[in-house]
C-alpha cells in the first residue's frame, strides 16, 4: 500500500495528568451530568462531563505522543456531544473495516427482496465480523456484486471513503477517515432495525481473540464491542491499526480510531498498543 497519512506533531503526554485521570473516581455515564454548553472550558469536549473531558484530553495528549499519528472521533449518543481531532478526516487505509458495512448493505438488501441470504451467507457474515475472516469477505464480496457494495457504502455514513486509481476496487483497498467510522456505527445503532442492530451488536461484543483490542481496550465494565482493520504498510515495518465501535450502558459512546505508524519497526504490536491505550484512557474503569 501506498502511505497517504500525515505525521502528527509528536507531544510528551504528562504521566503525572494520565496517572490522575486513571485514578479518579468512575463516572458512571448514566449518572454524571452532561457538561454546560456554555461553559469556559474547551469548547471541543463540550458536552462530555469533566472526568470524561480529562480523559479524552490524556487520550489526545498520548496519541500526540505516539508513532505516526491517529484519527479520532468519540461519541455520546445520549446528549450529541462528538469530539473528534485534527486527524479526523485524514484519510487512511480502511483495511477490514469495511466488512462491518458490507454485513450491513447485506442485511438491507435481503429486507428489500434484492438478494436471499443463505446459511452459508451468514456463516460468513459472523466470520467476517468474529474473527475479521478475510475468506469470508472475498467470498461475499464476489457472491454479492463485488464493486457495487460500494455504491451504497455513503449511504451508510461512508461519505468520505474511496478507491483509488492504483489498486484493485475491493473491500480491502478502500480509503476512508475516522470520521467515515464514525457515521458507519453510528448509522448500525441508530438507523438500522432492530433485529439487524442487535444482531451486530452481539457479534461486536462476542468477537476472536484477534479483535480484543482498540476499543476492546475499554474493559469488561464498558461492555465493549468492535470492529477492527490492520495492515501492514509498504512492507517497512509500519502498520494501519483500526478500530471502531462502542461502550457503555446502551451503546451511549461510540469510538473510532484510525491510527498510522508511519515508519517504525514493530508497527504490529505499536499500533495495536496505541488503539487500545487511547480507548483505556478515555473508558477503562469510567463505569461503575
Amino acid at each position: 500500500m501506498i502511505n497517504l497519512g500525515r505525521r502528527a506533531l509528536l507531544g510528551v503526554v504528562s504521566s503525572a495528568l494520565l496517572a490522575a485521570v486513571v485514578a479518579a473516581p468512575s463516572a458512571h455515564a448514566e449518572s454524571g451530568p452532561a457538561a454546560d454548553r456554555s461553559s469556559v472550558e474547551s469548547a471541543s469536549t463540550a458536552g462530555f462531563d469533566p472526568v470524561l473531558r480529562a480523559r479524552i484530553a490524556a487520550a489526545e495528549a498520548y496519541g500526540r505522543s505516539r508513532p505516526g499519528f491517529a484519527g479520532i472521533v468519540v461519541r455520546d449518543r445520549k446528549t450529541g456531544a462528538v469530539w473528534r481531532n485534527a486527524n479526523s478526516d485524514t484519510l487512511i487505509w480502511a483495511c477490514s473495516t469495511p466488512k462491518l458495512a458490507m454485513v450491513v448493505d447485506l442485511l438491507l438488501r435481503n429486507d428489500s427482496g434484492a438478494i436471499t441470504l443463505t446459511d452459508d451467507d451468514r456463516a460468513l457474515m459472523h466470520a467476517m465480523l468474529n474473527s475479521s475472516d478475510d475468506n469470508a469477505a472475498h467470498t461475499l464480496w464476489n457472491r454479492y456484486g463485488g464493486e457495487d457494495f460500494f455504491s451504497r457504502f455513503a449511504n451508510y455514513g461512508m461519505t468520505d471513503a474511496r478507491f483509488t486509481d492504483e489498486h484493485p476496487h475491493h473491500w480491502g483497498w478502500i480509503l476512508t477517515t475516522a470520521d467515515d467510522l464514525d457515521r458507519l456505527i453510528n448509522y448500525v445503532l441508530e438507523k438500522l432495525p432492530k433485529q439487524h442492530r442487535d444482531y451486530i451488536v452481539s457479534e461486536m461484543r462476542s468477537v476472536a481473540v484477534n479483535q480484543q483490542w482498540g476499543v476492546w481496550g475499554a474493559g469488561a465494565a464498558a461492555r465493549p464491542g468492535n470492529k477492527n482493520g490492520w495492515s501492514d504498510d509498504n512492507d517497512d515495518g509500519s502498520w494501519l491499526m483500526n478500530s471502531v465501535g462502542f461502550v457503555g450502558p446502551n451503546e451511549r459512546y461510540t469510538l473510532a480510531i484510525m491510527n498510522n505508524t508511519q515508519v517504525v519497526q514493530g508497527g504490529y504490536e505499536v499500533g495495536m498498543e496505541t488503539t487500545t491505550r487511547i480507548s483505556e484512557i478515555m473508558f477503562n474503569g469510567y463505569f461503575r
